[in-house]
Formats: structure tokens, sequence, C-alpha cells
């Protein structure tokens, strides 16, 4: 063996093989080799009072994985480093590199946005070493989590029963009991809307009162409103008749946030799922010729988009839709974005969704296809209306009657599907014409408290605030509902839209936490946090000196909840025990709630507590890596969920929720 790739996922390693020939060995660390011990003080791993310095173990799910990398590292001339292009990516470089006793001056790191065979090439032409600065960065937010984690949930799990608690998990879980009590406090405020019904050439139309005595309508109650209803008669002067173009631009190409986001409101998938399938698509799907890359990296937050696919895909636009489709390139990048790669994009172009649809699950099909004609169309044409505004007088009162035509599609030729905005059409009217009206509505309403957060408004807070970074946004939304914490679920029977609800265990956890870490755990302190960690991960700041200066803030704080946080008091079940006629309480371990003697260790009396109706299978649309059939989100007798083959028991593959082996896994082969 001459050479020798490790990237960090089974599938990806048979797509980049593919393209490198025989020369070239191409294994997979199947994710992190090694993580923080849960020994020594605390179980953090991490020695406190040395500079932080962190005892690393090889995960014992990762043994044999280890040992096959070892071997082969002796065999081969050259070892070379593909792992993820972040610095999640680049420290399991790191962990590499030391467990396979690499130079770490070497040039051994290579980086690609995307799974194609020029990427991997020329990646492999500019081979570089291990950014420390980026390792350091994801170093020192591991020692953070693992420190908050431990101790967090340590605390909460001795005094109130909670089962952990996270750095940026319980600012999204404050977001939602802040939104609650936001709804709960809410005192609605009476309004009325008035407005007249016209038909004119057949066609039937509306003016709404915008403006009393030249200022804007405002109606707060009865008798306002039926002083508007006897000024509200025939005839109704049309005064003034305003066209003119509007120009609607396409929206950018997809980041992380935005596609979770678009893809709950677009195409139904949740966070998690749209990132599972996002992940196949950037590995390498088969489509006939071998396993290729789709689409480019899926965790970024930049727009950018590199110059070759933006003259590819001009000239595309060009040849297949003609020069007036052709736009131009944008870019936005929000503050703090770290712009380390490109936008979410097609690898090819000559890979139409319609054309390889046969090779993809349904699933896959649709967000390929989304993520490609979002790309396409960020660089086409805008979009024009001809916008028509009709505007009538009576006495003091101004109504107005808007109208929208599209002119010309633009970007709504490939992106039409995704666009909700119709046309609102207008008869043909001068400008001093008289109306006769058909009908006038004039209502009484009342103001709305705010809307609870769905899974795509829950990310774009965060994203706004700052806060976690959009790679960790599924895992954090999965986290609380595992936790028992919040509960996602519809809005009354009608509508298919899911909304975070707190549950009275998640309320207590965030009271608790505001109560005594308030300091710590707030939106601003969270992404001031965020902000340093792209400081050390730029060498402008040391990881050490800013864990330093978090624990000298954070451990007085949980000395003293430790000493006066009140403990949760026992829900008694109210009957006593059959053996010893103690009070029954209600307890919880890992395997969920249950009922046990309150004079526990002495008497270990329990019973199981009936459980509701087992909850069905969800579909997920991604396929088995070992016999093919459909991966089904299920929920454990832990309470958490996990991924098994729709062919279970023949087929015994399961993962954990971001498509992990879980620890206890052994594969085996379908018979």
């Amino acid at each position: 063996m001459k050479n020798l790739v490790i990237v960090e996922s089974p599938s990806k390693s048979k797509t980049i093989e593919k393209y490198l020939g025989k020369d070239y060995k191409v294994l997979s660390s199947k994710g992190h080799i090694r993580d923080l011990a849960i020994k020594g003080k605390d179980g953090l791993g991490v020695d406190v009072e040395n500079n932080f310095e962190p005892n690393y173990v090889i995960s014992k799910d990762k043994a044999d994985v280890v040992k096959e990398l070892k071997a082969a590292a002796k065999k081969a001339d050259h070892v070379y480093l593909a792992t993820d292009p972040d610095r999640e990516g680049e420290a399991i470089s790191w962990h590499l590199a030391q467990v396979l006793d690499l130079d770490l001056e070497a040039k051994d790191r290579i980086v690609f946005n995307e799974i194609t065979k020029n990427a991997i090439l020329n990646a492999l032409n500019e081979p570089r070493q291990i950014d420390m600065d980026l390792v350091h960065s994801q170093e020192t937010r591991r020692i953070l989590d693992r420190i908050i984690g431990f101790k967090l949930s340590k605390l909460l799990q001795s005094k109130i029963k909670s089962k952990s608690a996270g750095r940026v998990q319980s600012i999204a879980l404050r977001m939602i009991c802040d939104r609650e009590k936001e709804i709960r406090d809410f005192k609605p405020e009476e309004y009325w809307t008035a407005k007249v019904d016209f038909k004119e050439d057949g066609k039937e139309f509306s003016a709404e009162l915008v403006k009393i005595a030249s200022k804007k309508a405002k109606i707060k109650n009865k008798e306002e409103a039926d002083k508007i209803d006897q000024k509200l008669t025939d005839p109704y002067t049309l005064k003034e008749v305003t066209k003119q173009i509007k120009k609607r631009q396409p929206r950018l190409p997809f980041i992380t946030s935005t596609l979770q986001q678009e893809a709950s409101t677009k195409l139904g998938f949740g966070a998690k799922k749209t990132m599972m399938l996002a992940q196949m698509l950037y590995e390498g799907i088969d489509i006939g010729n071998g396993p290729q890359g789709l689409i480019t990296y899926m965790r970024t937050d930049s727009t950018r988009l590199s110059k070759e696919f933006i003259g590819t895909a001009l000239g595309h636009i060009k040849d297949a839709y003609g020069k007036k489709y052709v736009g131009h390139y944008r870019v936005k990048n929000d503050e703090g974005a770290q712009d380390a790669h490109e936008a979410i994009r097609p690898t090819d172009l000559k890979n139409e969704p319609e054309k390889i649809k046969e090779y993809l699950t349904n699933d896959q099909y649709k967000l390929y296809r989304f993520i490609y004609y979002r790309a396409l169309a960020s660089l086409m044409a805008d979009a024009q209306n001809e916008a028509t505004t009709y505007t009538f007088i009576k006495d003091d009162l101004t109504l107005q009657s808007n109208g929208s035509v599209l002119v010309f599609d633009g970007f709504l030729k490939v992106y039409g599907d995704y666009d909700s905005s119709k046309d609102t059409l207008l008869p043909s009217l001068e400008e001093g014409m008289s109306l006769n009206s058909i009908a006038k509505h004039i209502e009484q309403h009342f103001t709305e408290p705010p809307l609870r957060y769905t899974e795509a408004r829950l990310i774009k807070a965060l994203e706004e605030e700052g806060v976690g970074r959009p790679s960790t946004y599924a895992t954090i939304i999965d986290t609380i509902i595992a936790r028992g914490y919040v509960e996602l679920k519809k809005n009354g029977d009608n509508g298919k839209t899911k909304y975070f609800y707190p549950t009275e265990q998640g309320e207590l956890t965030d009271q608790k936490l505001r109560e005594y870490f308030l300091s710590i755990i707030n939106v601003k302190y969270t992404a001031e946090m965020e902000k340093e960690l792209d400081e050390i991960a730029s060498g402008k700041e040391k990881g050490d000196e800013a864990l330093k200066r978090f624990y000298d803030e954070f451990a007085p704080l949980v000395d003293n909840a430790y000493q006066n946080m009140d403990k949760k008091a026992p829900e008694y079940v109210g009957r006593t025990c059959p053996e010893c006629g103690g009070e029954l309480v209600y307890r919880t371990s890992r395997y969920g709630k249950f009922i046990s003697c309150s004079n526990y260790p002495k008497c270990k009396y329990h019973e199981n507590i009936e459980t509701k109706e087992k909850e069905e299978p969800e579909h997920t649309g991604l396929i088995c890596p070992d016999c093919g059939g459909e991966l089904l989100k299920r929920k454990s007798r832990y309470g958490t969920y996990f991924l098994g083959c729709s062919n279970f028991p023949k087929c015994k593959h399961i993962e954990n929720i971001d498509g992990e082996k879980p620890k206890f896994y052994r594969r085996k082969k379908v018979k």
C-alpha cells in the first residue's frame, strides 16, 4: 500500500476510493476515536488545576477501528487525514495523528468542500499541516460542554430530578419557557377592521379602510366602528390609480440554518432528518456509475459560491432558459460567519434532479431538488410583478385595493414550486370612476399572543441570537425533547404544524437555572462565548485563558446552588407499601418513571407503571446499509429515539439519532 487516506464516514470512503485508484486505500475512523475520560475529579476528564489539561481515552467502541487504522498506517508510505472540513473534523485529524504516531509538523491534512473527483485530486495536491488553532477551539468547546454538562447535570439530578443541563440546550429551553410565559401573560386588545366589496366587469374585489381623516385607520371599539359603518355608503370615488413594476430578488443559496428552516416549512422535514439526508447526499450516492457526492459540505454559515460554479451556472441558465433569465452573483454573510466553506449547492449541474430521481429515495430526491434549484435560482434574474393600487375616497375615509400580476417569472422559472405568492387580479378601472358596493364588512378582532416556536422558528431565533452553531441545532432540539423538558406537538386538532410546549419539569429546570446560574446561562453570555471560540480558532485567544475566566465565575455558582437549592419534594402515589407500610412515591430511572417505597434502600419494594400505547415508528426515507430496508425512527424503553431497520428482526441494524452506531452495537450479516 502506497497511500492511506482516512476519512470519517464509511460511505464517504467508498466514494473517494473510486476516484483515487489502486495506489490508495481509503479507510474510515467512523467519527471521533477519542473523547475525554470520565475518571478523575468529578469525572470530568479534565485537570482543572493544571491549565485544564484534558485526559483523552480511546472510545471503547472504537478499539477495533483504531487497531485497523494502526495496522494500515504502518504499511502505508504516506497517510493523509481527510476528515470533515470544520473544527470537529480538524480535531478528529489531530486525534488520529496522535494515536497513529504521525508527525504533527507534516503536511498530511487535506480538505475538500465536495466529494467529486476534481475536488479530491486538487486537495491531494495541496496538503497542509493540521490547524492547531481550530483544534484548540474545538477542544475548548468540548471542555466547556463537559464541565457545564457534568456539573450542572449532577446538581440538577440530585436536587430536582432533572436529567441533564447543557450550555446551549439550556438557552433553547429558556427561549421556549419565556415564550410560554409571554402567552400566559398576554392580554388581548380589541380592534375593528372595515372593508367594502365591489364587482366590476364580472370581477369581485375588496378595498380596505386604511385612513381616517388622513391618519392611519385605528378602530378601537364598537362605538367607533358604528360611526365608520354609517359613513361607508355608496357611491365610492376612485381617486387614484397607481401602477408600478416591482422586482423580487431570488433568495441566497442555502446555509445550514436556512436549509433546516426551509426544509421544515416547505418539505415538512425535522432538522435531524434534514441533516441526515444532507449527509447522505454529501457523502455520495450511486447514480448509475458508482457513488458520487451530490452536494457540497452541508455544515456552513456562508452564502459564498465558487467562481467555477458561478461561471458554469450562468452558462447553464443562458443555454437552458435564455439570456433574459441570467442574473448576477450576490453574497451576504452575517457578522460572525466563519466563511470557511461555500454555501450548500449541487456539485454538478448536469445531475439534474429529474434525471437521477430513480437512484434516490423519495426524501433524498425532495431535499436534493430543493438544494439544486435554490442554488440555481440564486443566480437567476429577478422576478417582476406589476403592482396595481386603487385608492377610493368616501368623505374623510380612504380605502385601498391592491392587486399584483406576475409579468416576468425570472428565478421563479425554477423555484416556483417553493413560492407561495399568487396573482391578485383587479378589473381595469380609470381615475374618477364612481362605484357602488355589493357588501361591506365591519368586523371585531382581538390581538393574538405571540406564536409558540416551531422547529424552524426556534432555529431562526437561536441563529439570530448567535447561540450555538447551525450544525448543532438539530442535536439541541433532540436533546431537550429526549430529556422530557419540552414536547413538540400540534396546537389543537387541526393543522400539521407542531409547536414546542415546555413540560412541568422543563419549566422547573429553567426556573432553577435562572435562579442560580443567570450570569452564565443566558443568551448574551452564551453568544459571547461563541465569539470567544471563534477568536481561539483564529489564533487571537488562548483556550486555557478562556476556560479559566469561565471556571472562576462558574465554580462558586455551583457551590452556592448545592448549599441553597431546595430538593424537590417526593411525589406521593397515595398508597402505602404492601411490604413495610411506608408511603409509596414516584421515582425516575434511566428506564423511565416507576413506583417504589419511600423507605428505600431499607425497603426495596417497587412496581412498574403501565405505559401508554406504544409509539408508532416514524418513516425517515433513509436506507439501511445492511439490507436496503428503510430506517425507522423508534422510541426505546429509555424514552430516547434511535433508527432501526424496518426488516427487524431479520435485520438488526440500528443507529442512534445522529446516524452513529451505539456503543453496544455489533454488526451482523443478514442471512
